[in-house]
This record gives C-alpha cells, structure tokens and sequence, in this order.
C-alpha cells in the first residue's frame, strides 16, 4: 500500500507559471532576476495558503540558475544546500538568530547565494528582531533573505525598512475553482462543477485549504463529487433552501416560512448560520437587479441564472428592506435569550413587507 500524498503537496506548484492567482507578485520576480535588480531582503506577505514560500523556494532556485523558467524537482539540482528554512514559530530566540547570522558569513559551495527563508517572522522576539537588524540591513553579497508572514502589521518598522515587500492576495474562487478542476481531473474524480465552486467559496482565498477540504470530500464521496455531498460535509445550507424561502417570503406565506425555517433546524444547521445567509441570498438578490454588478455574484452558472430569474420578482425597495432586517437579527443574535424566536420574528417582519407598504399607500 503506498503512502498518501495530501493533494497541497503533490501539487504544490514547481514554477513560477504554476502559481495561481499570484501574477502580479511572479511577473515581478521573473523581472527582477533577469535584469539583476533583486533585492537582498524581501518580505513576502498574505494570509495563510496563498503561495508565500511556494513562491519563496522557486525564487531561491531560480536566482542560483539564473533561470526564471526553474523547476523544482526535488533532487540536489535544486541548490538545497544553499537554501536554509527557519520557522520562526519555534525558533524566535536571539540564541537562533545569533545561529543564522553565524551561517550568513561563509560563501555557499555552489550556486551564486545562500537563500535564507523565514516563515512566521512576526513572532521573532523583540530582541531577535533587534540582533536581526545590522545583518539584514548590509547582508554578504552571496546572501539573500526571504521573509514570510501572514501579520506584516506585528513586524518592527526598523525590519520593514529594510525590506523590499511584496504583498499577496487572497486567491479568487474562480481561479481556485479552475485549478481544483485541473486536480480532480489529474486524480480522476469526477466533480460537479457547483461541488468544486463551493469548496472554493469555503477555502475563503486559500489554495491549501481548498485542497484540503477536497482531499476530504474524495475520501467521503469517492471518484464521484457531488455538491450535494459537499454541501452535507461542510455544513452548508443548499442555495435552494433560501430561494424557497424567499419566494414564500414575496407571497406573504408566513406559515410556510416558519415551517421551512423548522425544517432547517430539525436538520442541525445553526440559527445564526442561517440568518447570515439569507443575508447573503438577499445582497446577491441584489446584485442583480444591475446587469454591472451581477459580475460580482461569487456563485456556480446555475445558482446565478436562479439569482437573475429571482431578482425579477422583487424590486430593490424590497431587497433593501429585508436586508435591514436580516442584519439587525444578525447583530442581536448572540445576545438574544430566545434566539429562535428572534429568528421567527425577523421571517414574519420580512414577510409583511409587502403588507406594510401597502397599508403605507391607503393611509
């Protein structure tokens, strides 16, 4: 039986051209290395899983080939040997960086530089940070550090100064989605399309948590991904369980309202969750009312073309109302002492809308 191989790694990407969603941070590199105007400190930046040190090994390979188009393989032709990674999480002291600075002074054996990668900077102690300065400030010509964090605001200015930053960004779900079916294509998984932009909407902008969150919808659905299977494990309520809602709540039908919410209950799913999400169904509502900003729906081609039929059947006076309403139930759930009723109440004034405005109109 061989061992398996979680998906974030076995497809980790080895090039610069394999980085998704990252173009404006690679583009830079691959430029800077081929007209040898690389910084000797840089500051990767971003939330977790968006290619910082993906981006931060390439790099090192790259600059010792002088070759934008390096890949990595795995093997010794990689310069392992002048790349040297610290975790700063675990090795924060000033006795470790006292241990790197010590490395810094001697020549690699082969390649043009010692690359010196540190992920989690922000937690360095402040001492560290202060033995760190001078050597990062003038560092040997052969070395170059790469440092990594996901807190660029707990990071001393004096550190910041003396790095050339480069931000990266959350990771878009369209793009997600797009690279998720080129892995489930590799792994021969057939995958609905709404299963994979529904993973992708969870991973909330990362690469590595949206394979993960597939390595573990395969090992429950097997070669056959469904979004209603998806849905079930991430415990997430089906689109179609707010557009029901919804269009009972433009007729006027409380009681069906209520008994669809009961449903949504008896079913485990959490009050504030839903109430969140109706939210939600109610701006992408919305959105639509505009062909300008229906761009920005972040749902699958079906679940748009519902969203466009739907926002049909209300007008924004409606929508804009709801919203007012689902967002104050929002706000005073957590200190409700009768959450569901609070829920209840906010479905019934949503309801009577309609009625309101046109009680509003006779008088």
């Amino acid at each position: 039986m061989e061992n398996f191989i979680v998906s974030a790694r076995k497809y980790r990407p080895q090039r610069f051209e394999e980085v998704v969603g990252q173009h404006h941070i690679t583009d830079t590199l691959k430029n800077a290395i081929a007209q040898n105007h690389l910084a000797q400190a840089l500051l990767f930046c971003g939330p977790r899983g968006v290619g910082k040190t993906t981006c931060a090994r390439i790099l090192a390979k790259a600059i010792n080939t002088n070759n934008v188009d390096a890949t990595l393989t795995g093997g010794e032709d990689d310069f392992a040997f002048n790349i040297f990674e610290l975790d700063a999480a675990s090795n924060n002291s000033v006795d470790d960086i006292r241990s790197l600075i010590d490395q810094v002074r001697f020549a690699p054996q082969t390649g043009k530089y010692k690359v010196y990668i540190i992920d989690e900077v922000h937690m360095l102690s402040q001492a560290a940070f202060n033995a760190f300065l001078k050597t990062l400030e003038e560092p040997p010509a052969h070395a170059i550090f790469i440092l990594a964090t996901t807190e660029k605001h707990k990071i001393i200015p004096t550190i910041l100064s003396r790095c050339q930053i480069y931000d990266f960004k959350r990771i878009q779900v369209t793009d997600i989605q797009k690279h998720l079916a080129e892995v489930a294509q590799k792994e021969q998984v057939q995958a609905e399309p709404d299963a994979l932009h529904t993973i992708a909407q969870k991973a909330d902008g990362a690469m590595r948590d949206a394979l993960s969150i597939f390595d573990r919808m395969v090992s429950f659905s097997g070669s056959e991904l469904r979004v209603a299977d998806v849905r079930e494990q991430l415990n997430i309520l089906d689109y179609d369980v707010f557009f029901n809602i919804t269009d009972s709540a433009i007729n006027g039908d409380i009681s069906s309202v209520l008994v669809q919410y009961n449903e949504v209950i008896q079913r485990g799913f959490d009050g504030h969750l839903f109430i969140g999400g109706l939210g939600d169904h109610f701006r992408n509502l919305l959105l639509c009312k505009n062909p300008a900003t229906t761009a920005l729906l972040e749902v699958g081609e079906q679940a748009s073309t519902k969203y466009v039929t739907q926002s049909e059947k209300v007008n924004e006076h409606w929508l804009f109302n709801a919203l007012e309403v689902t967002q104050d139930a929002d706000y005073r759930y957590k200190s409700s002492l009768n959450a569901r009723l609070l829920v209840e109440f906010a479905l019934m004034q949503i309801c009577s809308i309609n009625t309101v405005e046109l009680k509003k109109k006779v008088q």
